[in-house]
């Protein structure tokens, strides 16, 4: 059984009580709901437990991590931020959502601002299939479509993903590529961008369904993480002085 922890801030759904009734146990508690019922080990972890809850441990224990952050990108330690990316590097799976994308861990592992543009206006968004075989959009039709989401827009300031699997389109008019995947050492990394707090994103099905998807395909494979540093020669070598 795939072993996933479920990390949110868990800041917004505490001061504000229009985004509480919402989310009234906080969104780490609704998406590990839907996780749960998927049929996943499922814990949950926020950034102000001892070690933002994600303890050496916790993480040994997790095949795939999930986050959620908005507000306080900046409260997360760097000693922590290291200690997931390393755990990416050695095959942990990582599903950045929403506005984790100015979250730390995301832009270590991809080098850039990952800045955007955006807007909160509670325009419709429909997300585009761009790779309809792709087992992440497994069960989902040609777009899905929501009734209210905050606006993202291009240019997003990403590496060029792998593969892109959604493009978002906004009432508005732009478009975002709302759905990309990329490999960093062993690990997988899904990043997905509906799920703004004021919004009941993550009680939609198909967007449930993503997540789950996103989760599976981020599992870990079975290889062993591999051996660095120096190496002795598999043959003889033979050797000549040079004169």
């Amino acid at each position: 059984m795939v072993k996933v922890t479920v990390w949110n801030e868990y800041r917004h759904e505490r001061e504000s009580e229009s985004i509480r009734a919402v989310y009234p146990e906080g969104i780490h508690s609704q998406i590990a709901s839907f996780l749960k019922e998927a049929g996943l080990d499922v814990k949950t972890a926020t950034l102000d437990e001892p070690e933002h809850g994600l303890t050496e441990e916790v993480l040994n224990n997790t095949d795939v991590l999930i986050w959620w952050g908005h507000k306080a990108h900046k409260e997360v330690s760097d000693e922590i931020v290291d200690r997931v990316h390393q755990r990416v590097l050695q095959g942990m799976g990582l599903v950045v959502l929403h506005s984790g994308h100015m979250s730390k861990i995301f832009m270590k592992l991809m080098g850039t601002s990952c800045d955007l543009k955006w807007r909160e206006a509670g325009e419709k968004e429909r997300l585009w299939v761009m790779n309809p075989s792709h087992p992440i959009a497994e069960g989902i039709g040609e777009y899905i479509e929501l009734e209210h989401e905050e606006m993202y827009g291009t240019h997003f300031d990403v590496p060029a993903p792998d593969e892109l699997i959604f493009v978002g389109w906004f009432e508005g008019g732009n478009v975002f590529p709302s759905g990309s995947t990329y490999r960093r050492g062993s690990g997988k990394i899904f990043y997905f961008q509906p799920g703004h707090e004021s919004y009941p994103t993550y009680y939609h099905p198909d967007i449930q369904r993503v997540i789950v998807n996103g989760v599976r395909w981020c599992e870990p494979t079975s290889r062993a993480y591999p051996v660095y540093g120096s190496s002795q020669e598999l043959e003889p070598i033979k050797r000549e002085v040079l004169q």
